[in-house]
């Protein structure tokens, strides 16, 4: 079986079915994607709150590929084995105006670095995030002709941020076109459920993947089996503090949920809303806690106490 390097020179930011891959493999073979950040060099570590004002959805997301799997085939499924991810030291997410869960209630772009160490991203010096990589686009060549944009989920996969697609993992793709034609970018070095705020920590990685074919095994969209022995979070050895909101509506509920979690987060952790809610992006998991009970259903957010130090050293010092 062998093992393949793509640079990130040559990325695309769209899906097409007609797009021909840089590279054709064998079942079984190892491809090592090199990617860049979700602006592609947009922003810098240099950058500031106005490089996020001027930034471009031209280019987002750029993707490494596409890879075509030899003998692949419409009706065969994609298996993805995440096998590593390497960063290069930086991230960043932000405040995006216009977009995310919340666009009206914050208007000013903002922008915030991350230092990544081996194990850790950091937030500011008492907040520290575990480092939990992966893909927050990865997919097949689309069945649809023409050009498709990157930004929404697809039945080729997609925009799919799942932040439990980390090494371990294996993903399945449908394959719907000849060759399956994969391509993969975008990847985040820690992610809430739900990337509430619009971004990840985004991040150049390298990323390892491995390929198998299942012939005449057709699914219909994405799925994935997580890490043997691997819990899906190591940042909730702590324990969580949880913010609820109920209603009808459960696209309402999650926006509360995360308006109570920022309010939450300024005022007990000395930090601006916009910090807030990029920390909200990047670590607070959304969860449908209830959604039988009509009329109302529950959303809950979930923030890890493991990240920040004052927890670590004083369980109980966290107030309401």
């Amino acid at each position: 079986m062998a093992t393949h390097h793509l640079d990130d020179k040559t990325p695309h930011a769209f899906w097409d079915t007609t797009l021909p891959p840089r590279l054709t493999i064998a079942p079984g073979d190892t491809v090592v994607f090199e990617t860049l950040e979700a602006s592609a060099n947009q922003i810098t570590p240099e950058s500031t709150d106005d490089d996020v004002a001027k930034l471009s959805f031209d280019p987002i997301h750029p993707l490494t590929g596409p890879v075509a799997i030899d003998g692949a085939q419409p009706g065969d499924t994609l298996e993805v084995e995440i096998l590593d991810f390497q960063h290069k030291g930086w991230g960043w997410n932000a405040v995006l105006t216009g977009f995310g869960l919340l666009p009206d209630d914050f208007t000013k772009s903002y922008l915030h670095h991350y230092e990544l160490t081996g194990t850790q991203c950091i937030f500011r010096d008492d907040i520290r995030l575990p480092f939990e990589p992966f893909c927050g686009v990865m997919g097949v060549g689309p069945r649809e002709p023409g050009r498709l944009g990157t930004t929404p989920p697809r039945e080729n996969g997609g925009n799919i941020d799942i932040r439990h697609l980390t090494a371990g993992t294996r993903v399945f793709f449908p394959v719907l076109i000849p060759g399956a034609n994969f391509s993969c970018g975008d990847c985040h070095s820690a992610q809430g459920d739900g990337e509430v705020n619009g971004t990840g920590i985004e991040t150049p990685m390298s990323v390892t993947l491995r390929f198998k074919l299942h012939k005449g095994k057709p699914i219909q969209e994405l799925r994935f089996i997580t890490a043997r022995d691997k819990p899906l979070t190591v940042a909730g050895d702590l324990g969580y503090y949880v913010t609820t909101a109920h209603g009808p509506d459960l696209f309402a509920n999650a926006q509360n949920a995360i308006r109570y979690m920022v309010d939450y987060l300024a005022n007990e952790h000395s930090m601006t809303p916009e910090q807030a809610y990029c920390l909200c992006g990047a670590a607070v998991d959304l969860k449908i806690s209830e959604i039988v009970d009509a009329p109302n259903w529950i959303v809950s957010a979930y923030l890890p106490l493991s990240i920040f130090d004052r927890f670590r050293e004083a369980m109980d010092d966290f107030g309401v």
